[in-house]
């Protein structure tokens, strides 16, 4: 980027809000409430924060130009950032103190309307947030910046986000008008995907940076897997699993085949917390092993975390076809203080990725990535870790923190 461009800001302060308190979602006022009841804490301004705060050091004295308060005023003033702020029309609306009641998507609309001059716009949200901006963008016409997310929401299935907080702020710095391309915006009826159906759709595209390698690219479903393929990833875990610890099964279609395998009824897109019985007190029953149990289903945060505190645990992931992350999407219950318990400095023993061979070779050569929310716990859990991807199969491959794997 030369000259005096402008890099515009939007904050969907209460995107990720449902994430740790395992409501699957951020979507209306009843959850965000629900979340905040539960403890949840927003975490979508710091997040932009970050990528502001990137963008200076890679480019000091940038101008940000933004809307008032926690929409984006407050996340640039945290990053210490010049700015110049816009008021939107008349009957948007704040978002209240506790983060949730009064915010909406004509807010967002609305604010991106307002930053239409700008050179490049950050939002920080999630797909529903995409969605809203991708609204605004199609009003705006040819008077429509390009745009680029800055991850922040519980599900990041959408194209047109950088891999981290800090990715967004590089690609900022670095942006030419001149080199763009149009990544997919998809979204989920979450009301159907807290039920447990997972069915992404197509919502149009947006005008992003042509930084291939700083963006996450869009989720690839895995319909295409044959369940043959996450039958034999399961029993490679369960043959893996010893009594006496508790195994936290993050979401997924693989991890949920681990609980069929030990006969438990885990959920799809919870995280659910499972332990084997006593090697006396396991006889086979219709070929399932009886007396496993399950300690906990679809858990949040806080629960979690209680039930790994002072017990030896595993943590079992599954890997997000398409884009290589492992935490920090749609798995925010694993927090970084649950992290901290269940690895207990970072012993490798204690996570087990899942991921198909399929999977791992549509990343093509590209990490596994760490985005829990905490930049030094990621970067800890860098390096190589064992994939396991049939039974009796499995594989070496690098892993990183999302914030360190574009480095511009």
């Amino acid at each position: 980027m030369t000259g005096a461009a402008v890099i515009g800001l939007v904050v969907n302060p209460v995107a990720g809000l449902g994430g740790a308190a395992g409501l699957k979602g951020s979507d209306g006022v009843e959850v965000q409430r629900a979340a905040l009841a539960m403890g949840a804490t927003p975490r979508a301004g710091e997040r932009a924060a970050r990528a502001v705060r990137t963008l200076l050091a890679r480019r000091p004295g940038t101008r940000v130009r933004t809307v008032p308060g926690r929409m984006g005023e407050d996340s640039v003033r945290a990053a210490g950032a010049p700015y110049d702020l816009v008021r939107p029309p008349s009957g948007s609306s704040e978002a209240s103190p506790g983060g949730a009641a009064g915010m909406s998507a004509e807010d967002t609309r609305r604010a991106v309307a307002a930053l239409a001059g700008v050179d490049l716009l950050l939002f920080a949200g999630g797909d529903g947030t995409a969605r809203d901006v991708l609204d605004a963008v199609r009003a705006l016409g040819g008077q429509a910046p390009p745009v680029l997310g800055v991850p922040a929401g519980v599900k990041v299935y959408s194209g047109c986000f950088a891999v981290s907080p800090a990715a967004a702020g590089f690609v900022a710095a670095e942006f030419d008008p001149a080199r763009t391309t149009e990544a997919e915006v998809v979204d989920l009826d979450e009301d159907a995907y807290r039920r447990g159906l997972v069915s992404p759709r197509l919502y149009g595209s947006l005008r992003v940076p042509a930084a291939r390698a700083a963006l996450s690219g869009r989720k690839a479903g895995s319909s295409g897997v044959a369940a043959a393929t996450a039958e034999g990833v399961a029993r490679e875990v369960v043959a893996r699993m010893r009594p006496g610890i508790r195994y936290v099964l993050g979401p997924g279609a693989t991890t949920r085949a681990v609980g069929r395998t030990l006969g438990l009824a885990t959920t799809l897109l919870g995280v659910d917390v499972v332990e084997r019985a006593p090697e006396g007190d396991r006889p086979v029953v219709a070929n399932l092993v009886d007396g496993d149990r399950l300690v906990a289903a679809d858990v949040a945060e806080a629960e979690l975390f209680g039930l790994v505190s002072g017990k030896e645990s595993v943590l079992v992931l599954s890997v997000i076809g398409g884009q290589g992350f492992v935490l920090g999407r749609g798995n925010q219950q694993v927090s970084p203080r649950v992290l901290d318990a269940v690895l207990k400095g970072g012993h490798p023993g204690r996570l087990l990725v899942l991921a198909t061979q399929q999977k791992l070779a549509a990343l093509k050569g590209r990490p596994l990535l760490a985005d829990s929310g905490d930049e030094d716990l990621d970067k800890k859990l860098s390096g190589h870790v064992q994939v396991i991807t049939g039974y009796r199969e499995s594989t070496i491959y690098r892993i990183c923190a999302a914030s360190e794997e574009y480095d511009g």
